[in-house]
Order: structure tokens, then C-alpha cells, then sequence
């Protein structure tokens, strides 16, 4: 067994006990292994969707300014290692493994061993200290204020990309309730931004904003122009400049705009950030999993949407990129997700869908998802 493959079997053991949130293991653990996670100044991102592309369109834009910066964001979409990425790139399977495998021994001595999730955050931190990152950003797993990347104590900024429904069993059943649990990122006396158009979340992280002290940012105070699409990328008007990243979905738009309105705010933090560079970092961008087009001919789009609002963007995406088309689809879903709407949102989109289980516990059955789509007419 190589170094990497004992790594993945440590995750796979740790994931038995599923996801629990809480602070009490982490805190725990960093604290074994010399608490990492304030070595780096670090931006801390939450949010319902849009949250693992904006932390890879920032990350992209602090590379390009010259920055080394450490970028940890969830699930893994290539492969395990992918989760940590330095400069854009996934770290090695060698320094994986090896952090992966370092904060599993510190943890021996808890009564209460950490979660999957637990131990690569604190690799992620161990990896960015070690490996000398100058900035993180750093992507929640699930909520805010019970997540193990919220051991960051005074990030430079927190952000909050938007709220909509999902994760209720852990989170709330109302967007309120869901907000609550995100704006637990935001810290005493650290600027905040929210990115989202919902007024009840808003309203929720404006006031934690206020008891914190901390100065709230939003979009349509930042003299937001026009959004446009084009050329299978994404080119926005921001302050009279375009910037444009090469991702294809149309919920990208609001994503760029987060970003910008973002790297505004680190500048007032002392990050230099020439909006060339920015510009350039953004132009380069790479994210996988978000309507990428795997091949052309022929063409086949991948896409992770996974709760109502992400499919609602993936619909929105197919209607303007095939203009009347009627592609097939293969899709599998989780059945805690609310796959009846997905059924419903795409079925009359697609000419004809096909189901399948994906690899997880968690999986639906194909049979049960392909009924769905056959209760709405769809072969």
C-alpha cells in the first residue's frame, strides 16, 4: 500500500462516523498539531452555491498578483488530493498523504476522533503552513458556524455567497434558519461580504454583522454595471473595466462580480492587487465540474448542481447555450436531495433521460429517479 492509498483509507474509515457538526474535535486537533490555521492570513468563504467558484476565481486573481496562495474547497473532483491546491494546482499525492496521514496520528490521543472532513481541514492548514502560502482561501463544507474551517479565528475577509435551501437536516428548513448557521463565520471587527439577492438572509447576517462590529459589503452598493455573456465565456462590466473568466455556466456572472467587489475590499486590507493582474489571474481561471464541456463532438457538459437552486442555474445555462436544443441527460442524484424538482426543472428541456446510482451510500436508486422523469413524459 503506498502512502496515498493508506491516506485514502484513513478518510474512508473517518467517514464512517458521517458528518458531525461542531467545533469541539477541531479545535482539538489543530491544537495537537500546533495550530496551523492563523499562520496564514486567510479569506473565509461560505454559501449555499457559488462558493467553491468563487474561491477559485479569487484564488486565480491572488496568483496572478504575485501571492502564493493555498486554496482548500470541497468535495474532490479528480482525485482526494485535489481538495488542496496551491497556486491553482493540486498539491502532490506525496504532501497529501503525508499531512493526511500526520494529523491522523496527533489525533490518536482524542476520546472523540475527528470526522473526515475534520482531518483534511487541518492537513489543508498543516499543507499551507508548510509549504509557505501567503494567503488562503478557505471553502466551508457545510453551514458556517459548526464547520471545522471556522477554527480561523480573524480571517482578512468573510464571505457569504449567497443562501437558498439545502443541507436541512443539519442546517434549518427556511432560508433564516440557514443564514443563522453561514453568518456564524463572520468575526469580531473583520469586514464581511454577502453576495446573495435573498432580503431574509440579508437581514439575518446584517444584524451578526452589527453585533460583531464588522462592516458589511454588498453588490448594489459597489456601482455594479452591466452583465454580459459571450463566446462560451463569462464577461463582465465592473467599474467601467471588463474582466471575463473562462467558465461557461451563466450563474458564473454573479460569482465574477462577488470576486471583484472582493479583491475591493483586500486592497483596503493592504493586499496590492493591480487590476491587471487581476484581470489576467481571472482569464486563466480553471474549475472543473461547473457546465464544462468535456467534449465537442459529441458535445457533453458536465455539471455538479446538487440542490434546487443549482439545478434552477444549470436549467438556465441549457436554455442559453443550446437556444431550442433538446439534449439527453444522465443524471444521479442523492435521495436526501429534493430530486422530484430536478425531474421537474429539466424534463422539459431534454429530449429523453437516463438514470443512474452513483457511488455512494446515499444514492437513490436509478429506477426510483427514472420514474420521475417517465411521471412527466419524458422516455
Amino acid at each position: 500500500m503506498t502512502e496515498f492509498e493508506k491516506s485514502l483509507s484513513i478518510l474512508k474509515n473517518a467517514s464512517r462516523s458521517g458528518s458531525r457538526l461542531g467545533l469541539e474535535r477541531i479545535y482539538e486537533l489543530v491544537h495537537l498539531l500546533g495550530d496551523p490555521q492563523d499562520s496564514v492570513p486567510a479569506v473565509h468563504t461560505a454559501g449555499t452555491n457559488g462558493k467553491g467558484s468563487f474561491c477559485a476565481m479569487l484564488s486565480a486573481a491572488l496568483t496572478a498578483c504575485g501571492y502564493r496562495t493555498g486554496t482548500f474547497s470541497s468535495p474532490a473532483m479528480l482525485s482526494q488530493n485535489d481538495c488542496i491546491r496551491i497556486n491553482g494546482e493540486p498539491v502532490s499525492k506525496e504532501i497529501f498523504a503525508d499531512a493526511v496521514i500526520r494529523a491522523d496520528r496527533g489525533s490518536e490521543s482524542m476520546a472523540d476522533r475527528p470526522t473526515e472532513f475534520e482531518l483534511l481541514t487541518a492537513a489543508a492548514f498543516l499543507i499551507f503552513l508548510e509549504q509557505g502560502c501567503e494567503v488562503n482561501v478557505i471553502e466551508c463544507g457545510m453551514g458556517g458556524d459548526g464547520d471545522s474551517t471556522n477554527v480561523i479565528s480573524r480571517p482578512l475577509l468573510s464571505v457569504i455567497t449567497n443562501v437558498t435551501i439545502d443541507h436541512c437536516a443539519f442546517l434549518g428548513s427556511t432560508v433564516p434558519e440557514i443564514a443563522e448557521h453561514k453568518a456564524g463565520i463572520i468575526k469580531e471587527g473583520v469586514p464581511v461580504f454577502f453576495g446573495g439577492d435573498d432580503p431574509q438572509a440579508l437581514e439575518v447576517v446584517r444584524r451578526r454583522a452589527e453585533r460583531k462590529g464588522s462592516k458589511l459589503y454588498t453588490l448594489p452598493g459597489l456601482d455594479i454595471c452591466t452583465v454580459e455573456n459571450g463566446g462560451g465565456d463569462i464577461t463582465v462590466r465592473y467599474k467601467g473595466a471588463e474582466y471575463s473568466v473562462p467558465l461557461r455556466g451563466s450563474y458564473q456572472s454573479r460569482n465574477l462580480l462577488n470576486v471583484l467587489a472582493c479583491t475591493d475590499i483586500l486592497r483596503g486590507s493592504g493586499l496590492l492587487l493591480p487590476e491587471s493582474s487581476v484581470r489576467s489571474g481571472l482569464a486563466a481561471v480553471r474549475w472543473e465540474g461547473r457546465f464544462e464541456k468535456l467534449c465537442d463532438d459529441p458535445l457533453i457538459i458536465f455539471d455538479g448542481a446538487h440542490n434546487r437552486d443549482g439545478m434552477f442555474e444549470l436549467c438556465r445555462s441549457i436554455r442559453r447555450s443550446f437556444k431550442g436544443i433538446r439534449p439527453a441527460v444522465l443524471i444521479g442524484v442523492l435521495a436526501d436531495k429534493d430530486y422530484a424538482s430536478y425531474a421537474e426543472m429539466l424534463s422539459p428541456l431534454v429530449c429523453r433521460a437516463f438514470a443512474i446510482a452513483p457511488d455512494n451510500p446515499r444514492a437513490l436508486p436509478a429506477s426510483q429517479l427514472a420514474d420521475c422523469f417517465v411521471s412527466r413524459g419524458l422516455p
